[in-house]
């Protein structure tokens, strides 16, 4: 008996087959299945535009382990498609004959344009950000570069060259040479030529990469205690660091996966291009691309609100969260740092993380109170959270771990996402946040004036308020006292 909660999107890639699962819940899409099998099929085209018999053999291979599980799914619920090198392969009718019969689905080759706005809406259902957006997604044989804004992709291009057809053109003799790299970046250059111009054009605020590669680097650069945020400085870095392993078989950075060792140098010149081309700042990973773009084209939603306000209302809803609770403390915290803006440069990225961990920080009684800290940064470092990079999980947990009780400043010292002084700052506004709320009712929380000075911070509350507010007023004393402990003074005083 089919399931009807449940969709599934398959990805036959030029590098990886890869099979998504999801189970709709709650107004979301929540992962039961990622399967991910390394095929190379871009390795198998031949001189005739063909794919040889041992690359069709790995990719049939493949579909077996994907068939079973679709076996359960509805057949409108699932989308099977093709990408670079099925659209490339001249002999496409005898693999798909075959593929189709294994899966008992149609396997449906789409066209460059039609995959570069598929991964865009991947990208946009997946990843935060306001404004214009430049996506780029390295593939095995094609490269997709989509400038849009919101849901809505408005330059679209597709170009052929990825990380197995680059791997096989500059790289075949295993040399990570200096050479053999400039030859690689100087092709995607000229690649890149021809589109480049009407990107620079259009322009873009944020750029966000989808593939693979950009994972892998950021993987190795967070393994190297640096932050997540890519630049072409920390790409041309890693250049040199493969360059001193001399050949792939040697090739070892910390941090990078042995999967993707092979693609890795070919994938890093291509966005070494990319970069120089396209004149990008930083460039961040993205929460999905093509296979969540294609869950969320059968699901159906266009609702236009960032990813991790979707995130949110999923989690409030499955963990049953107050509402009303949530917003009063993420509207007094978000007050407390508004008033701290003219002596504390907080910039938006970490004044948004103060409200989100306002908005989920009782995520934890869901298990039980006592330890309810510790279970709240535990679902939040183990759930998928679309919308989330790894390093703002990251922080989100250490928020969520500090909001009361004794403070463990090794989690906000630790996080790559700010820097270690203001993630203190935004944990000691939340725990003050949340002291000022404890009555849950609507008008309880006081008028408040708060001021910073070096790492003090003053606190003044309604004249004789501590009269009549005896818990919060003693909550308070008691946080006052633990903050200037660890030598963040805490003064809490009254208006005369």
């Amino acid at each position: 008996m089919k399931n009807p909660a449940l969709y599934a999107a398959v990805d036959l890639g030029s590098n990886s087959f890869h099979m998504l699962v999801v189970h709709e819940v709650s107004g979301a899409s929540r992962t039961l299945t990622k399967i991910k099998r390394k095929v190379r099929l871009a390795a198998g085209l031949q001189a005739d535009g063909s794919l040889d018999a041992a690359s069709m053999e790995r990719g049939w291979d493949c579909l077996h382990l994907f068939a079973e599980q679709l076996q359960d799914i509805p057949a409108d619920h699932i989308r099977i498609v093709g990408t670079a090198t099925l659209r490339l392969a001249t002999n496409i009718d005898v693999f798909l004959e075959r593929a189709q019969a294994i899966l008992g689905h149609p396997v449906r080759i789409i066209s460059g344009e039609e995959e570069a706005a598929t991964i865009y809406e991947g990208v946009a259902w997946t990843s935060s950000g306001v404004g214009r957006r430049l996506v780029i997604d390295i593939g095995g044989a094609s490269t997709e570069l989509i400038i849009g804004e919101g849901t809505a992709p408005q330059l679209l291009n597709s170009l052929h060259m990825g990380c197995v057809t680059w791997l096989n053109r500059h790289f075949a003799d295993g040399q990570l040479s200096a050479a053999n790299f400039d030859l690689a970046i100087a092709a995607a250059r000229q690649t890149l030529t021809p589109v480049a111009g009407d990107y620079l054009k259009l322009g873009w605020e944020n750029c966000i990469g989808a593939s693979g590669t950009v994972q892998a680097i950021q993987e190795i650069m967070i393994s190297q205690g640096e932050d997540e945020q890519i630049t072409l400085a920390k790409l041309l870095q890693l250049k040199q660091q493969a360059i001193a392993c001399g050949h792939l078989d040697r090739l070892s950075l910390p941090g990078l996966q042995a999967d993707r060792v092979t693609v890795f140098p070919s994938g890093l010149a291509i966005l070494i291009a990319l970069f120089d081309m396209l004149a990008i700042d930083k460039m961040t990973l993205a929460g999905g691309a093509l296979r969540e773009g294609l869950i969320y084209g059968m699901l159906g939603r266009r609702r236009e609100c960032d990813a991790r306000e979707r995130t949110a209302d999923s989690l409030i809803s499955r963990y049953q969260l107050d509402r009303d609770q949530a917003e009063r403390v993420r509207n007094t915290a978000l007050n407390a740092l508004q008033q701290l803006a003219s002596s504390q440069h907080i910039d938006a990225p970490a004044t948004a993380m103060l409200g989100w961990a306002a908005l989920l920080y009782e995520l934890g009684l869901c298990i039980e109170y006592k330890r309810a800290p510790e279970h709240a940064a535990y679902i939040i470092r183990h759930v998928d959270l679309p919308g989330f990079t790894p390093a703002q999980k990251q922080l989100l947990a250490a928020l969520l771990l500090n909001q009361r009780d004794e403070f463990r400043q090794e989690s906000l010292e630790q996080q790559s996402a700010i820097e270690a002084e203001q993630a203190i700052l935004l944990a000691r506004l939340l725990r003050l946040a949340i002291i000022l709320c404890l009555r849950r009712t609507r008008g309880t929380v006081p008028e408040f004036k708060l001021e910073a000075r070096d790492r003090q911070l003053t606190l003044t509350l309604p004249s004789d308020w501590s009269r009549s507010h005896h818990l919060r007023a003693s909550e308070l004393l008691q946080e006052a006292a633990r903050q200037t402990e660890l030598g963040w003074p805490l003064v809490i005083q009254e208006q005369d």
